[in-house]
Formats: C-alpha cells, sequence, structure tokens
C-alpha cells in the first residue's frame, strides 16, 4: 500500500480537513454521555425541569453539529478516493499502453483487467474507510478510556476486560480470514480469463460442441471463487454477533457492578450510564479498527498488484536522446539479426540478414512457426533483437524516437483489429483531424472495400461493433489494409493480411498496392504462393533461418523448401 502513497500526497490538505472535522466529531460524540449524567444527575433527580431542557437543547446543538461533521467527512472521503483512483486508473492505462508484447506476455489481459477494475475499487473503499475510520477511531477510543476512568476508575477492569475479549477477536481474524484475501484476487483473475476466453472462441466451441466442458470449466472457477469469498463473509459475518455480544456482556456487567457502587453511594445513577456508554464507544473503535484492519491487508493484495504493473520497466523505450528525422526513404536492413522470447532457452531467428529497398516488395514465407511473423514484428520493435541489428536508412531503429519510428509503418495484422464507431473514424484512426473522406474513399477503394461499403445505407458513417463483430473476416482485413493506405507510410507491413480474401479480390487489391504504393518499402508474411509469387524479394524462413532467397523463379531453382511449397499449393504449369 505504501508504494502507492504518493498518489495521495496531492490530496493532504484535504486529509488536514478532515482530521480537523474528526476532531470535533469525536468531541461531539464524547461530550454527549457527560450531558445524559447532567440530566439525570441534575435535572431528573431533582426534577429541575429548566435544567432539563437547558442540558437537553445543548445535546441537540451537539448531536447535529456531530451530523454536520460526519456529512463533511463523508464527502471529503468520496472527493479524495475518487480523484486518487482517477488518477491511479489513468497512470495505470498509460503504462500499459506503453507495454511491449514482452510484458503482455508477463501479465496476462484477464489480469491487467482485473488490476485496472477490481483492484482500484478495492483501494478507492479503502481510501474511503481510512478517512472515516483510521483517525476517528483511535480519537474515540482513546477519549472514552479517559472520560470513562473521569467517571470510576474502580471499574477500570471492565475496559481492560472488553479491550481483551476484542483483541481476542481481531486475532481470530486475523489467522482465519487474511490467507483468503489473498488468493481472492487471483480467483478473479482467472474467472475473467476463462470468460474472455468463451466470449472470444464462441464459434470454435459451438463447431466443436463443446459448450457443456466450457461451464464445467467455468462453473469450478467460478465455484472456487464463490466458496472462498462464503469463507471470508462467513467469518464477517460471525464477527458482528460477536462483538454485539461482547457489548451486551459488558453493558450487563457495568449494570450489575455499577448498580451495587450505586447502592453503596460511591457512584451516580447518572455517572454510570455515561460510563457505559463510553465503555460502548471504546467497543465501537476497536470494531472500527477491526474492520480497518481487515480491510487494509485485502486491499493491500490489490495495491500491490496495481504497483507491480505501475514499477514494471517497459523493454522498449525511447533512447535518451532519439532521433526523429525529417524524411524517411524507407531502406530497412536486417544485420545477422537474432531473437530470443523473454524467459525463453532458444532462439527463434538465427542470423537474419537481408535488406528491403523503397519500391520493392520483399515477401516471407515458410511452415508455421518458422518465425515469419516473428521477424516483421523486430521492426516496429514490438520486440528487440537479441543479436544484430535493424537499421533503416542505416540508422539504428533503436536510436529513432518510438513515435518517429512508428508513424513510418504501415502495420496490418493478419487479424483485423477494428474499434467501436463507424467505419470512416476505423479508416481515419491515425489522424483523425486532417484526414479528409476523399482520402479514405481512395484508400477504400484500393483496398476493394467500397464493394461492402458502397451498399450500407449510411456508408461510412455505418457504426463498427466492438471487435468487429458485425463484419466478416474479409471485411476487416480489407478495412484494415485502408487504414493503413490512409496513414501513407514509408514502409507497409502486411502479416498475413490477404489470408481471408478469395483469390479474385486477393488479385485485384494486390495490383491495386502496386500501383499506387509502389514507392514504399513493402514486406509482405503469406502462406499462399499466389500472393508472393511476384515480389521482387522472397525470403524463405525454415525453423527461424533463412533457407533461401531470391526471386520466385530463382528460388524454384534452387531452394527445396521453397519449392515444396509451392508444388503443394499450385501445379507446375500455375507456378511457371
Amino acid at each position: 500500500m505504501t508504494r502507492l502513497m504518493k498518489y495521495c500526497t496531492p490530496y493532504i490538505t484535504h486529509f488536514l480537513t478532515a482530521i480537523a472535522l474528526l476532531f470535533g466529531q469525536a468531541y461531539c460524540d464524547l461530550a454527549l454521555p457527560d450531558y445524559m449524567s447532567d440530566i439525570i444527575n441534575d435535572g431528573i433527580a431533582s426534577g429541575n425541569t429548566e435544567e432539563i431542557l437547558r442540558v437537553g437543547a445543548k445535546m441537540l446543538v451537539v448531536a447535529l453539529l456531530s451530523t454536520v461533521c460526519s456529512v463533511l467527512v463523508s464527502l471529503i472521503a468520496a472527493r479524495v478516493a475518487a480523484g486518487v483512483c482517477r488518477t491511479l486508473r489513468l497512470d495505470l492505462f498509460e503504462k500499459i499502453e506503453s507495454f511491449s508484447n514482452a510484458e503482455f506476455d508477463k501479465f496476462s489481459t484477464s489480469s491487467l483487467i482485473t488490476r485496472t477494475t477490481n483492484d482500484i475499487t478495492q483501494v478507492q473503499t479503502l481510501i474511503v474507510m481510512v478517512i472515516r475510520m483510521v483517525f476517528y477511531a483511535p480519537i474515540l477510543g482513546t477519549g472514552g478510556v479517559i472520560r470513562a476512568l473521569s467517571k470510576s476508575r474502580s471499574m477500570s477492569w471492565v475496559i481492560a476486560l472488553a479491550v481483551c475479549c476484542l483483541l481476542l477477536l481481531v486475532l481470530f481474524m486475523f489467522v482465519f480470514a487474511l490467507p483468503r484475501f489473498r488468493i481472492v484476487q487471483g480467483l478473479i483473475d482467472r474467472l475473467n480469463r476463462i470468460v474472455r476466453e468463451n466470449l472470444e472462441g464462441m464459434l470454435v466451441i459451438r463447431a466443436f460442441s463443446t459448450q457443456r466442458f466450457e461451464e464445467q470449466r467455468f462453473d469450478k472457477a467460478n465455484l472456487d471463487l464463490t466458496d472462498t469469498n462464503l469463507f471470508i463473509n462467513r467469518i464477517m459475518s460471525f464477527m458482528m454477533p460477536t462483538m454485539m455480544l461482547i457489548m451486551n456482556l459488558i453493558t450487563v456487567l457495568i449494570i450489575w457492578v455499577g448498580s451495587w457502587q450505586v447502592s453503596a453511594l460511591r457512584l451516580q445513577v447518572g455517572d454510570m450510564l455515561a460510563y457505559m456508554q463510553y465503555v460502548m464507544q471504546i467497543v465501537v473503535a476497536f470494531l472500527m479498527m477491526a474492520m480497518m484492519f481487515i480491510m487494509i491487508p485485502r486491499a493491500s493484495v490489490s495495491a500491490d498488484r496495481i504497483a507491480d504493473v505501475l514499477e514494471t520497466n517497459p523493454s522498449i523505450v525511447n533512447p535518451e536522446n532519439p532521433k526523429t528525422p525529417e524524411s524517411c526513404r524507407g531502406v530497412v536492413r536486417f544485420e545477422h539479426v537474432s531473437f530470443r522470447y523473454p524467459g525463453a532457452e532458444e532462439e527463434v531467428l538465427h542470423d537474419i540478414d537481408f535488406t528491403a529497398s523503397p519500391g520493392q516488395t520483399t515477401a516471407f514465407i515458410g511452415s508455421t512457426g518458422s518465425g515469419k511473423s516473428t521477424v516483421v514484428n523486430l521492426l516496429p520493435r514490438f520486440y528487440d533483437p537479441t543479436d544484430g541489428r535493424i537499421t533503416l536508412d542505416g540508422v539504428d531503429i533503436r536510436e529513432y524516437d518510438l513515435h518517429a519510428l512508428r508513424k513510418q509503418i504501415g502495420y496490418i495484422p493478419q487479424k483485423g483489429i477494428l474499434f467501436s464507431g463507424t467505419i470512416r473514424s476505423n479508416l481515419a484512426y491515425a489522424d483523425p483531424d486532417t484526414v479528409t473522406l476523399e482520402e479514405i474513399s481512395d484508400a477504400a477503394r484500393i483496398a476493394q472495400a467500397m464493394e461492402f461499403i458502397e451498399t450500407k445505407p449510411d456508408g461510412f458513417e455505418t457504426e463498427i461493433a466492438q471487435g468487429g463483430s458485425n463484419v466478416s473476416g474479409g471485411q476487416k482485413q480489407r478495412l484494415s489494409i485502408a487504414r493503413a493506405l490512409v496513414k501513407k507510410p514509408q514502409i507497409y507491413i502486411f502479416d498475413d493480411s490477404f489470408s481471408a480474401l478469395d483469390f479474385k479480390t486477393d488479385a485485384k487489391l494486390r495490383a491495386a498496392l502496386r500501383e499506387k504504393t509502389g514507392w514504399a518499402t513493402i514486406l509482405i508474411v503469406a502462406q499462399r504462393i499466389s500472393s508472393i509469387m511476384y515480389a521482387d524479394q522472397i525470403i524463405v524462413l525454415d525453423n527461424g533461418r533463412i533457407a533461401g532467397k531470391g526471386t520466385h523463379r530463382e528460388l524454384m531453382e534452387n531452394c527445396e523448401v521453397y519449392r515444396e511449397i509451392a508444388l503443394s499449393q499450385l501445379s507446375k504449369e500455375e507456378l511457371a
């Protein structure tokens, strides 16, 4: 929890104001039993109605002041908690946005969602409770002890007995409940992960008729979370009646002991009742502190999970003095590049060496797992090479400003990612303030997307559902390609971006791309030979190594791996 204390520093004035108000509230609450004692001793006992009304009026004013202080403290607590967690949530989101793929491999998506939502809610609740109780409970408890002893020192052993009983109860809570609090957040992560997997893979689940299996998997995770929460809630529910039992037994004990002292004329009735009220306030103060001792460890787990994310340094960062080139020719050079995923023992890329020049298309092909996508993911610095270096126009890409580097790259992933909004907002995603409708239309036409956009009643203003669920896979890919074309970068990366297109659309799109982007450096990852046959340079990858490099005709003659892939897809006549 202390790792996040800096977020509370801007609200130090609010904290001091709340403490002052809590002192006022505690003073009022501690004064009420004294007034009650005066009414009984000086008013009721002597039949002095005027004294009863005078002291009663004071009690009413003090009670109203206590209420006002309580309301103001609650308002301050709510504002501080909301402000702290708003900043915390924003910083957490910005940190996640700065993560490279290596950090996403470390923190699962479901865990990051839980940390951004549920964990921050736990911290927000704790801040409210801290302001309301952590300062108030010691003031009330200490004041209660002082006031109670001022009424009767002979019954101080009653307070000691009450405190001992309460400490035993708190110790019981620590021993049995705290270990479960540390488990709950992990179980929530697990449940979120299963839900997310099921929502994303619903079509596959239905195709394989595994709904029952997934229900059982979800039910187990749900049951584990439910059982843990039930265990915690049972202990929490046990605490309140036990606390009430202690309070009632202490009340009976005070009345029993106090009645003997009243009959012996060593204590007045009003003082005995005031003493009983002060002991109740002490018990209430301990109840508040017990609740805080239970909540703090639970929220501390959440705070530590949030701090783990905030304190994680991204592996891909800007250099101290980044270069921001005014222009980019687009000459990409991989110089003996090797790469190993974080935590892996073996390299997935070995000594990758090639040059991709402007006006040329460089294609990558190979079997599944050969490292094609990994190669192109190194250029935008989603990962950094383990050995070797990658240069752009002769400069190591690690020396460039990240934003400036990625501005020169149009990246189209295999799985088209669309955002909720309209077709227009998705295509203008790179620069929504300056992109014109004409530029969007030209890009959509090149990407062969106009044929289905024009069939929509609202055209470019057609709404896109979350994740693009209301368009097909091929339409997603074409819109993703159009989005990259609107950006007008110097380098295009097509990571198997034509896989969902039919052959006719694929051919038309590639022809349009050659005509409109002939000046750019184009990198294509493909599975289909037909998509790369006319590339200026084809790089064949096999187990992370370059097995061949050249044109289609050259590779058919001297690369066995390429020839096998080609003949498995097309006939000799089609490959000629």
